[in-house]
């Protein structure tokens, strides 16, 4: 008999991914995805560590999943991903009502864990890191995600060990995936009805496969006809090397928005923060892209308010955003993570960093929406990604991955086509088509 598997995603496109390739596992031994957890024979949270409270989310979801299933027959409950790598026998002890806790270099073990469950009614722990045992796994399992927009990981672990970053310790070293098993997967994903490959990694710009940089699986991946985008998150100014500067005057399908966290402003700061690059490093990249084309647009994070901040501090990061024009960007107040370095630092004053946040914020905003007003009454191509839930239009993303809501029709899906926007909103834009002609990208 078929058993269902309700996978809830917290944090990253990398846990994203990490979720769809569960999924495409534990097909093998039976299960098969549920949208809707109160049917579940199989619970599954795939945790991210980043943000606080992030544990005590999971116990909050563990207790909801109690409540249903009171008068049910229980679900293997497992938990996943990073707060799984942490926490590890520590869950098991402290919440009796799991079964399975899997780190994110452990997914391979995912169906003999399962069954060993079953069989032997033992509660079991897999927190090794084993990246290489991982992806030679899933490289046998084939990635179905049939979107059209879909993630690819490349990269997984960090060793920059920046002070504020439990990264490190939850996804281990940094460790690049073999080029041809990439390239076969991207492959794949282009049979399957990928038109955008987004290459994902923890420190996806360290990637380094004997010879190959990222670079290198860029313009690979560009061969494929069928793949009409490509996008790369999460990257480190560290990382940012010239052969990569120079792909965006050479490639015609990477997109002109460079994602790169700079996280402050202020030199100290980012001493303080222990990651090993400079306001001035940051700029030069910056400049070199511009003169390369000047379409490209940058989008960030910022943490405010990490420990020694002051207002001068604060100030230049309010520069940078003035002088970068920064849209797309992710802000937080710092809040420490267990096992880092900056863990017991002292805190700013939480009304200062929550002021600080908003004017942030709000400028960030501010640049956002100015982008956006900027397109109304002009034309943008746009990758059609699907339908809008009531089905009376059709949803895709501009080259800066702005969200485009306009009269666009199921056939549409999968195309690239060009969209007159009509108005804007701080996240959105809205418009008609006006090439109508089912453009194919395939």
């Amino acid at each position: 008999m078929t058993k269902k598997i309700f996978i809830k995603t917290f944090g990253c496109q990398m846990n994203e991914y990490d979720s769809n390739r569960i999924y495409d596992a534990v097909k093998k031994i039976g299960y098969e995805k549920t949208e809707n957890y109160k049917n579940a024979n199989c619970y599954l949270l795939n945790t991210c560590h980043i943000r606080d409270k992030a544990k005590e989310k999971v116990y909050h979801e563990i207790g909801r999943v109690k409540k249903v299933f009171r008068s049910k027959q229980k679900p293997l409950v497992i938990i996943a991903g990073c707060v799984a790598q942490a926490e590890n026998e520590e869950m098991l002890k402290r919440e009796p009502y799991i079964d399975l806790v899997i780190g994110p270099q452990s997914y391979h073990k995912i169906n003999d864990s399962i069954l060993n469950h079953i069989e032997k009614k033992k509660k079991i722990e897999e927190t090794e890191f084993d990246a290489i045992s991982k992806f030679k796994y899933l490289s046998k399992t084939k990635n179905k995600s049939g979107k059209v927009s879909s993630f690819l990981t490349i990269q997984e672990g960090c060793d920059k060990f920046c002070h504020f970053c439990v990264v490190p310790y939850t996804r281990g070293p940094e460790y690049s995936r073999p080029f041809s098993q990439i390239i076969d997967e991207a492959k794949y994903l282009a049979n399957n009805g990928a038109k955008e490959i987004i290459l994902l990694g923890q420190n996806v710009n360290a990637y380094s496969y004997e010879n190959y940089k990222l670079s290198n699986l860029i313009l690979e991946i560009e061969k494929l006809s069928s793949v009409k985008r490509i996008r790369y998150t999460t990257s480190h100014p560290r990382d940012m090397t010239e052969d990569l500067i120079e792909v965006y005057r050479s490639s015609e399908k990477l997109m002109p928005l460079v994602h790169l966290p700079v996280q402050s402003g202020s030199n100290k700061i980012l001493k303080l923060m222990n990651r090993k690059h400079t306001v001035s490093d940051y700029i030069k990249i910056f400049d070199k892209l511009n003169r390369i084309n000047s379409n490209i647009k940058f989008s960030s994070d910022f943490i405010i308010g990490y420990p020694g901040e002051e207002k001068n501090d604060f100030k230049d990061t309010l520069s940078l955003i003035e002088k970068i024009n920064f849209i797309n960007s992710f802000s937080f107040i710092f809040s420490p993570r267990p096992g880092t370095v900056a863990e017991n630092l002292d805190l700013i004053d939480k009304k200062i960093s929550t002021e600080r946040l908003e004017k942030i914020q709000n400028k960030l905003m501010q640049n956002q929406i100015k982008m956006n007003k900027f397109l109304e009454n002009k034309i943008v191509d746009v990758l059609v990604e699907n339908l809008t839930k009531d089905k009376t239009m059709a949803f895709g993303r501009t080259e800066h991955m702005t969200s485009v809501i306009f009269d666009g029709k199921k056939e549409d899906i999968g195309n690239i086509v060009q969209v007159k926007i009509n108005e804007s909103s701080k996240n959105s834009l809205f418009g008609k088509i006006i090439n109508n002609s089912n453009q194919k990208v395939a």
